[in-house]
């Protein structure tokens, strides 16, 4: 009883906090709704990139993957923190001093609206169809495992999956949809908080449990003596990251996730000023370091624990929540998954509304719609695919079990071609909108046939993933490039600041970010 309670005061005290936070806003406008009212400030702009990005996929899946490969997967949570000075010092600037919405709003100034669609379209393909019934399955079954709900409410595992698909899907529809991004990000900081908490819970016990003197210094002492090759971040060609690939595609991904991701970087693309968005992307940049504690360290724990024993890695982080996690303490991690759950499922739906709003409705549908019509048809739109998502994600309880290896490998076929034409946009001021829509086809289409001969056919002798993603963006780049040199535009891109917010940079942007980098860097010296 006193874990159900737990639960439902911490969820509904978020719920009330994000409420009130949103009064003042002016929802009818397209920034109220789509941007918060480009009020953001660097503590809800960290909270909101911290926990959007920590879902429940992330904590059981990187947890699996260090109880089979030890401390090395940490590169997923560490070189983040790169990605993120980068786009604090270099990327955010440009945004902020166009005043856009949405990364294709920036592509259609720089290109042509033929190239927006294109990216708006791979944007709204890769969440409706990957990430948000993944979210709500891979969270529901975290759910189900971990609190035992088939036992506890007396129904079938399926049943189970169906009931939190549903309810997950619902309340973060509620969030989304009807709160826009202000309600999404504030929400999301204190989730974040609580996460920071709950999250540290589980080493903390776990490690108490496997020392000799109940103590944390001996349960890390434990691990690293009996198992001193779970330390070693420099990862051999047949682990899961091999050490070539950080200096290949792993920089690929993570230069698009944090930086033209739209479900991510919309939330800096919300700040008041350039000042609080560079605050708000270091200071989860300097989290993001610490992260490894909650999504690294637990699998390592519960590979000592249960002696390497177990059938799949995935089963490590419930297992050990269910092992150490004081019965005291279970309502309120479970109200703390919940809100990360929550907030990947309502941020990526935020972002596929403002998306529609922005870039499909107001662009080819009805160009003369007032600020109101375009963000009410945003919310039709989410309510339809939040639907869809809950109707589909529980049918992933019958998909095979490589399902989520081939996810992972499937999201490139959309972020390596908008990367692409993004850093063309960046850099070059003379590449023409065509080189920009024969890129972004090439690389989609080269990445898909690689996807196809890996996955369909078993072709064995093709490189790793990542490899690939690299491979695939510098020929795009290559080719931009050189269509830009046979046919340039006849005049020079230059980019006009619209004098949406002030766009002073931090004094201490470039400090702070190069002593994030040198202690990214330190931790592959220790752990080598």
């Amino acid at each position: 009883m006193l874990g159900i309670v737990s639960f439902l005061g911490f969820t509904i005290l978020v719920a009330i906090i994000a409420y009130v936070s949103t009064l003042k806003t002016n929802e009818k406008s397209s920034d109220g709704y789509f941007l918060g009212g480009r009020s953001l400030t660097a503590g809800v702009i960290a909270g909101s990139l911290l926990l959007t990005n920590l879902s429940t996929e992330q904590i059981v899946g990187l947890n699996g993957d260090a109880y089979r490969d030890g401390i090395l997967v940490m590169a997923w949570e560490t070189l983040a923190a790169i990605a993120m000075v980068i786009c604090a010092i270099y990327l955010l600037p440009r945004y902020l001093k166009g005043g856009i919405s949405t990364i294709p709003t920036y592509l259609e100034r720089r290109f042509d609206t033929t190239t927006k669609a294109l990216t708006s379209g791979l944007f709204l393909s890769g969440y409706a169809i990957v990430l948000l019934p993944i979210v709500l399955y891979s969270g529901s079954l975290a759910i189900s495992g971990m609190f035992d709900l088939p036992g506890k409410l007396g129904i079938s595992e399926w049943a189970s999956i169906w009931v939190c698909v549903w309810s997950i899907g619902i309340i973060g529809g509620i969030y989304a949809i009807f709160g826009g991004l202000k309600a999404v990000a504030v929400s999301d900081s204190i989730n974040a908080i609580g996460l920071l908490l709950g999250g540290l819970l589980i080493p903390v016990f776990g490690l108490l449990a496997i020392s000799d003197d109940n103590s944390i210094l001996g349960g890390i002492a434990k691990l690293t003596t009996e198992h001193p090759e779970k330390f070693n971040a420099i990862g051999s060609e047949s682990s899961s990251i091999p050490f070539a690939t950080i200096f290949t595609g792993m920089v690929l991904v993570q230069l698009f996730y944090w930086g033209t991701n739209q479900q991510i970087i919309q939330r800096a693309l919300g700040a008041k000023n350039l000042i609080e968005g560079q605050k708000g992307l270091l200071l989860a940049a300097f989290f993001k370091i610490l992260g490894p504690i909650i999504v690294v360290l637990p699998g390592i724990i519960a590979f000592h624990m249960f002696d390497g024993q177990l059938e799949r890695g995935d089963q490590a982080y419930p297992k050990l929540v269910a092992a150490v996690l004081p019965s005291a303490f279970v309502g309120f991690f479970a109200a703390v998954l919940f809100g990360a759950i929550l907030s990947s499922f309502n941020s990526a739906l935020n972002s596929c509304v403002t998306l529609f709003g922005v870039d499909i409705y107001k662009q080819y549908i009805n160009k003369e719609a007032p600020e109101g019509q375009v963000v009410a048809k945003g919310k039709q739109f989410g309510i339809g695919l939040a639907l869809f998502s809950m109707v589909i994600a529980p049918f992933l309880y019958y998909a095979s079990s490589g399902l989520f290896g081939y996810l992972q490998q499937v999201n490139g076929a959309y972020s390596i071609p908008i990367l692409s034409v993004i850093v063309i946009g960046f850099l070059t001021k003379r590449v023409p909108a065509i080189a920009a829509k024969t890129g972004i086809v090439f690389a989609f289409v080269v990445y898909v046939a690689y996807i196809i001969l890996s996955r369909g056919f078993g072709v064995e002798w093709l490189p790793h993933m990542l490899h690939m993603q690299a491979i695939t963006f510098v020929l795009t780049i290559v080719l931009m490039l050189t269509i830009g040199r046979m046919k340039p535009r006849e005049t020079d891109y230059v980019q006009k600041y619209t004098n949406e917010v002030d766009i002073t940079n931090w004094k201490y942007v470039k400090p702070v970010g190069i002593a994030i980098t040198l202690v990214v860097i330190s931790t592959y010296i220790i752990f080598r």
